[in-house]
């Protein structure tokens, strides 16, 4: 089903009217505002409300770390795993905090878990393959990823998701989906990741520059399965769902953008059904949401991942919701309006 722009003209009015009749001066709740109206219009009504929001985390592994392009060893992406199923991460943190459940998907990550509480395994592969020589998946494999995604996002009891994501060298990833996808210099995209030093970005982006001179995919799902992994993937599926079914997506950091960045490119209305959590200290990211005609509501320089952009985000959406709703109006609280 293709999804439809929330758009709505009447609707639209009515948000307005609504935010504008509440007891202080128009436009005075700046960006809480427009999130009001955002969240209004996806939801369809002038009293949206937020319930069992939710943050989705896919764990992957990138063959391209074959490569130097990462400053930590791959097999960090499932002892990162393991510390999330012990709560011991910053997104255990901040989902607990904020009355979020948390969701820890296996879309690929080189290491067996076996059956473990809290652990959703979608495993399409031990791992992509390496960009930099081949393909990083089949195009059955990104097709599988992205059937995982979209049934992920329907079983989902809430109306609010937010994305997060884990894989050593997925920032590779990422910025070779945002050059193919957007036009934009890979020297302009690629960033220092986990920690690289000078030389080591610049490797990055010889890396990624080869691969693109390499392979010739320029349709949005090849490029996906060309330099993509499989949490990006399987991400973008989910997103794809998500707003199929008019919920609010609450989008994370640079890797997390990049794959709405895929889904935008499929359906362009889902942009309409985004919040975009913060602007990620990782070069690229400021220009890919540009790109996007996103406004981040938060500006923090995380660049941690995981989704704690989106957790951190989530209360914001929660006081633009109860101001709509809770907040007197000028005749409720026969308060006079402002003279003409």
């Amino acid at each position: 089903m293709p999804i439809l722009s929330p758009s709505n003209e009447a609707l639209s009015a009515a948000l307005d009217h609504a935010i504008n009749n509440k007891t202080k001066p128009l436009g005075s709740l700046g960006v809480l505002e427009s999130l009001a109206k955002r969240i209004g219009l996806i939801q369809g009504t002038v009293t949206p409300s937020l319930y069992k929001p939710a943050i989705l985390v896919f764990a992957g592994d990138h063959g391209v770390v074959a490569e130097g392009v990462s400053a930590y060893p791959q097999d960090v992406t499932w002892q990162m795993v393991e510390n999330f199923l012990a709560k011991g991460a910053a997104i255990n943190v901040f989902a607990a905090q904020n009355g979020c459940e948390l969701h820890v998907v296996d879309a690929g990550v080189n290491h067996e878990f076996g059956a473990r509480d809290g652990l959703l395994n979608r495993k399409v592969a031990a791992g992509t393959r390496n960009f930099a020589q081949e393909p990083a998946m089949t195009a059955q494999q990104c097709a599988t990823a992205l059937e995982h995604g979209m049934a992920l996002a329907a079983d989902l009891p809430g109306n609010v998701v937010g994305f997060g994501e884990m894989g050593i060298g997925n920032t590779t990833a990422a910025a070779a989906l945002m050059h193919k996808l957007t036009g934009i210099p890979v020297a302009q995209c690629v960033g220092a990741g986990t920690g690289l030093s000078a030389e080591g970005v610049l490797l990055k982006q010889r890396v990624i520059e080869a691969a693109v001179e390499k392979h010739t995919a320029t349709e949005p799902l090849e490029v996906l399965a060309t330099f993509g992994g499989f949490e990006i993937a399987m991400m973008a599926g989910a997103m794809l769902k998500a707003a199929e079914r008019r919920m609010v997506l609450l989008i994370d950091g640079f890797i997390v953008t990049s794959a709405l960045l895929v889904a935008a490119r499929m359906e362009p209305a889902i942009l309409d059904y985004c919040v975009f959590a913060h602007c990620s200290d990782e070069n690229g990211h400021q220009r890919m949401l540009a790109n996007l005609g996103a406004r981040p509501l938060l500006n923090l320089g995380l660049r941690l991942g995981e989704g704690t952009g989106s957790a951190l985000a989530l209360p914001l959406l929660h006081a633009a919701v109860n101001f709509l709703n809770q907040m007197a109006t000028f005749d409720s609280a026969q308060v006079s309006e402002k003279s003409e």
